[in-house]
């Protein structure tokens, strides 16, 4: 479970803990878990380039976002058509999974296992028995909204009206086929509400702590609490924005790691980066299908006062070694590191998958 206490290691030792600590072999001993690809997929687009760095990088399990509010429900079933259909093909270092002993056994095989989650009950096209649909087809959590608000409930950038009658019903059915309650990008009232209402542990896959840097797409510490006490873990993103920094760094992640672990314990932290490879999409497919060409089209789901611009960043999943050292540095133990890496993630997944 992980749920050990920080170690208090005094500032001058620092160097010295991390130093003494074989942190490759840590890392390669550890199942490393990224419960958020940001990607945006398009069944149109080859997907070794969108799925490989994970494999090189040494995660073990990675969720595939395949479709969000901004887009029509129907593109999201097409996504998941075309990476089901082509997965094996074109990326066979990965593995659909279906369960935890599935990701158990494809790390063992020294595959990538990967599973689906949506950004957004648009998705659901208005119909809760939808849930059970995606769960079949391998999505295995759902964010309520995608920074606007939708009929489930709340975005993050829009009124804050909290979670609706249809959004209950949809928490309920999440909880009834096993598919993970994540309250990443929704409004501060949905998710307090949201959290209430499940039965199953929830989480936010990829926010950040309010408390150090001040953008609507990060979460206050009643968030952070109420999801701890759900059970649940916050994966820490690794975008510049949202940490607060001109370039994101792994000691950023790592700070703001450290700060939930400190409200939570370590046992109620992650790290998903929410890092999308730098290929050139408009190549494939036309540019306003393009991440680029969604945000010109799109602006109030980006408000331009929030800070999104061409300015924004993400740390590069080949630096997640190097996060694992900025972990020793903050004073995580090794057990804590390998719970924050992915054995916490693992937990909520086993407790909640049918």
């Amino acid at each position: 479970m992980f749920a050990l206490p920080l170690v208090s290691i005094d500032p001058g030792d620092l160097k010295g803990a991390a130093d003494s600590m074989e942190i490759q072999s840590l890392y390669g001993n550890t199942l490393v878990w990224d419960d958020h690809c940001g990607s945006e997929i398009h069944p149109d687009l080859p997907l070794d380039p969108l799925l490989r760095p994970w494999h090189e990088a040494g995660v073990g399990y990675l969720s595939i976002n395949v479709g969000y509010d901004v887009q029509p429900w129907t593109r999201t079933v097409a996504n998941i058509a075309a990476v089901r259909r082509r997965l094996e093909d074109e990326a066979p270092y990965c593995r659909l999974v279906s369960s935890v002993g599935e990701i158990d056994q494809a790390r063992a095989d020294g595959k990538l296992a990967v599973t689906f989650d949506i950004e957004g009950m648009t998705a659901l096209d208005g119909r809760a028995d939808m849930v059970q649909f995606y769960y079949d087809l391998g999505v295995r959590h759902m964010l309520f909204a995608y920074n606007r608000n939708n009929p489930a409930g709340s975005g993050c950038h829009d009124e804050d009206t909290g979670l609706t009658a249809f959004g209950r019903s949809v928490v309920d059915e999440m909880n009834r086929v096993g598919m993970v309650v994540d309250c990443s990008h929704t409004g501060f009232r949905t998710t307090m509400e949201a959290m209430e209402h499940s039965r199953d542990p929830v989480v936010f896959s990829h926010s950040n702590p309010k408390a150090l840097v001040d953008h609507g797409r990060n979460i206050t510490d009643e968030q952070i609490k109420a999801c701890a006490a759900s059970g649940g873990v916050i994966g820490i993103n690794g975008i510049n924005l949202f940490l607060g920094e001109t370039h994101a760094t792994p000691s950023a992640v790592a700070r703001h790691a450290a700060y939930v672990a400190g409200i939570t314990g370590p046992e109620h932290v992650g790290v998903s980066l929410d890092y999308a490879p730098d290929i050139d999409a408009g190549a494939a497919v036309d540019e306003n299908t393009a991440i680029s060409g969604m945000i010109a089209r799109n602006p109030e789901f980006w408000p331009a006062d929030a800070g999104y611009d061409d300015s924004i960043a993400c740390l590069d999943v080949s630096r997640l070694p190097d996060v694992a050292r900025e972990l020793v540095g903050v004073g995580f133990s090794e057990a804590e590191i390998t719970g924050i890496l992915g054995g916490n993630f693992r937990r909520v997944a086993s407790q909640v998958w049918k």
